[in-house]
């Protein structure tokens, strides 16, 4: 493996890991999640799972529907499903929440930069989306806009996630309004270089 696909590798599986690390963190700052983790949360309650194993099962039905929208998944989009799931459980391990709300609230805080970070490497590395992010694009080159896919999809799974039990509060909305300017900020710098002519 020559340096350039090594450094692309690298910052791929430090991206998951980090994304998983993020969503732990949100989990234990028991504020309130995103809306996709919100529906694992509920999921994983109602069928007594972890929630790692939640987001692999959720992923793998999202790349499913890749098909019909022929979608073709990177070796980034296998790597994502399963990869954050397991960090995810991980971080659970060895958190507990914190017994403040300031510690709580610095916990959402550093999940949601976290999670922004992470988002910035994995897809900077180029190797395809997430199982979710697929989705949404191949929903949004059908017709809708990807603003539009993206409100409906994340609305929806908001509302089904909740009524399964899935955590909403104020987290909920400070992620909603955070991410997508922490992932502009972050994408952009954190893309892999070109590789080297020759190579």
């Amino acid at each position: 493996m020559d340096r350039w696909l090594a450094e692309r590798v690298v910052r791929l599986y430090a991206g998951l890991v980090l994304f998983g690390m993020s969503i732990g963190l949100m989990v234990r700052a028991e504020l309130g999640l995103g809306p996709w983790d919100v529906l694992h949360q509920g999921l994983s309650e109602r069928l007594d799972i972890s929630i790692g194993w939640v987001l692999i099962g959720v992923g793998a039905l999202a790349m499913l529907a890749w098909i019909p929208l022929r979608e073709r998944p990177g070796f980034g989009t296998v790597s994502n499903m399963i990869g954050v799931g397991l960090a995810v459980d991980a971080t659970l391990a060895v958190l507990s929440t914190p017994g403040s709300l300031v510690g709580r609230a610095a916990m959402l805080v550093l999940g949601i930069v976290m999670n922004g970070v992470a988002t910035g490497l994995y897809i900077g590395a180029g190797f395809g989306p997430g199982p979710r992010d697929g989705l949404m694009t191949g929903l949004a080159r059908r017709g809708p806009s990807i603003r539009v896919v993206r409100t409906g999809l994340e609305l929806a799974v908001l509302v089904v996630g909740f009524a399964l039990g899935g955590s909403v509060g104020v987290g909920t909305v400070v992620f909603a309004l955070g991410i997508g300017p922490l992932v502009h900020v972050f994408i952009p710098r954190l893309v892999a270089p070109v590789a080297p002519l020759g190579d």
